[in-house]
């Protein structure tokens, strides 16, 4: 079996893989600050309430864009689950893609797994809406090339800044509320997130559609922990793939463990 490690700025989301079956996942917070011992007892944890023994597991592919979580949590990997490969994918790794942005390097370690995962599943150009701590559009090749894309803040972070500022609104859960008008200040607060959220990525997908390279139609696809609350009031997802980095990593997993 895979474990397969997602490292974003706010949640880190976890797959266990038994071949081409996600077998279970979970989500944890990454701005906890753990050491690799910690870590090492939290997945543990994970994996034996899944029932999964450590000899059972083959590998782990790690993606992360926090680098102070990466190398405590790649020791936990080694010591604690005696993971013989621990793969970390960023750039650098040797992946059958191709990034056509002005400093490749920069790109994060998500948008990479991101496009391997899109090139590969769907075979078509596509936009990857990931919705996260920043919601981000990677705009994909259906030959697994990255173009390029949008960072836009994220729904929770532009929420927190508004009910950080505002000292009369309260915090509010992230659910779509049934009509646009609200008649109580949670009501207000909820639709102009949600709906000011939903009508932001229908209109930078518009812009994208509208400067794409090509004849051909992209395929949208969003993901990330959000993805699904979303996915009701967003017109322009074709796809919800909630679990497509995942996916990704293991894919690069299987890539560079033969190459390697």
């Amino acid at each position: 079996m895979l474990l397969t490690i997602d490292v974003g700025n706010t949640e880190t989301t976890l797959g266990l893989h038994d071949g081409e079956e996600l077998r279970a996942h979970w989500r944890i917070m990454t701005d906890v600050a753990r050491t690799a011992d910690e870590f090492g007892v939290l997945l543990r944890g994970l994996l034996a309430g899944a029932d999964v023994a450590l000899r059972d597991l083959t590998g782990v592919a790690i993606g992360s864009v926090v680098p102070p979580v990466t190398t405590p949590l790649a020791e936990a990997c080694r010591v604690w689950l005696d993971a013989e490969h621990v793969v970390l994918i960023d750039a650098r790794s040797p992946l059958p893609i191709k990034l056509h942005v002005d400093e490749p390097l920069t790109v994060g370690a998500d948008r990479i797994i991101n496009t391997l995962a899109a090139s590969r599943r769907y075979e078509r150009d596509a936009i990857v809406v990931d919705l996260g701590t920043a919601t981000t559009f990677d705009c994909i090749t259906r030959d697994g090339v990255f173009l390029g894309g949008v960072i836009a803040p994220g729904v929770r972070s532009s929420a927190e800044t508004l009910f950080r500022r505002t000292s009369k609104l309260p915090a509010t859960e992230l659910v779509a509320p049934v009509r646009v008008i609200g008649t109580r200040t949670e009501e207000c607060i909820r639709a102009g997130v949600m709906f000011g959220a939903a009508e932001s990525i229908d209109g930078i997908v518009r812009r994208i559609k509208a400067e794409w390279p090509g004849g051909a139609e992209p395929l949208v696809v969003g993901t990330g922990g959000l993805a699904e609350l979303f996915a009701p009031i967003c017109r322009s997802f074709d796809e919800v793939d909630p679990y497509l980095t995942l996916y990704g990593l293991s894919l690069a997993y299987g890539l560079l463990a033969r190459a390697g």
